[in-house]
C-alpha cells in the first residue's frame, strides 16, 4: 500500500470520526462520549485497512479478506 493510500485512509478515518461526533453530539448529552465513539469508529476503519503486527504479505492477505467481506455485504 502506498503512502498516498495511507494518507487517504487517515483522511477517511478523520471524516468518520468528525461526522460521527457531529451526529452523536445532538443525541448524547455527555460531550466526551461522541468523541470516544468517533475515535473508535475511525480506528476500526484505519486498522482494518492497515493491520499492525505482521508482515506486508500478511497485511495484503488481511486486506484481501476484508475486500472479499465488503464484496459480500455491499451490492
Amino acid at each position: 500500500m502506498s503512502f498516498l493510500h495511507q494518507v487517504l485512509d487517515i483522511l477517511i478515518g478523520g471524516l468518520i470520526a468528525g461526522l460521527s461526533h457531529f451526529m452523536l453530539s445532538f443525541a448524547i448529552a455527555d460531550p466526551n462520549l461522541p468523541v470516544t465513539i468517533g475515535v473508535i469508529l475511525a480506528s476500526m476503519y484505519y486498522f482494518s485497512r492497515n493491520p499492525w503486527g505482521g508482515s506486508r504479505e500478511q497485511g495484503r492477505r488481511w486486506n484481501r479478506r476484508i475486500d472479499k467481506m465488503y464484496d459480500k455485504v455491499l451490492p
